[in-house]
């Protein structure tokens, strides 16, 4: 069995960023923003010594609040492969902008690459006893996309299995 904790961190919270789809044929492939939201659902098989999931607080869901205004704060994101990245890195060295070169800009890239840095300092900080079951990045109230930790649901399929070859079944 296991324990799901959700911290949400809404569009309200300012991590106002602008990015283009450069690789599409409509006007997303120009400069604009969203003020990202962020749901995080983490999991664990056993709670730690307060009952928790995860700490929410500084020490523990601090550094991801930190590293989401880092990247997604008056930033101007910039897909590795956009052919005009160039431009946007001479913005940043002209003082116009903070640039941060991503993967991918699609909120389905930004939910998967924020899951990667969240669940990297999940496991460090709970010693692998907590992870993170999945990341929804939305971009309003009309788009979200949902990254799911695939280790996650193998890890609660292995368990459930596990119970059930114990019972016999």
């Amino acid at each position: 069995m296991a324990y799901r904790s959700v911290k949400t961190y809404g569009s309200e919270r300012g991590l106002s960023c602008a990015y283009r789809q450069w690789a599409t044929e409509s006007h997303c492939q120009l400069l604009h923003g969203y003020s990202l939201g962020f749901v995080f659902d983490f999991a664990a098989e056993q709670l730690d010594a307060r009952g928790w999931v995860v700490d929410f607080g500084k020490a523990g869901f601090g550094a991801i609040r930190e590293w989401l205004h880092h990247m997604f704060d008056h930033t101007l994101l910039v897909a590795a492969d956009d052919p005009s990245r160039l431009e946007f890195e001479r913005l940043q060295r002209l003082g116009l902008a903070q640039v941060r070169i991503v993967p991918g800009v699609s909120a389905e890239a930004l939910a998967a690459q924020v899951f990667e840095y969240a669940q990297a300092l999940v496991d460090t900080a709970t010693k692998g006893r907590c992870w993170v079951a999945s990341v929804e990045c939305r971009e309003h109230g009309a788009n979200a996309a949902v990254f799911e930790n695939p280790h996650g649901v193998l890890r609660q399929v292995s368990a459930e299995a596990l119970n059930m070859a114990l019972k016999g079944l």
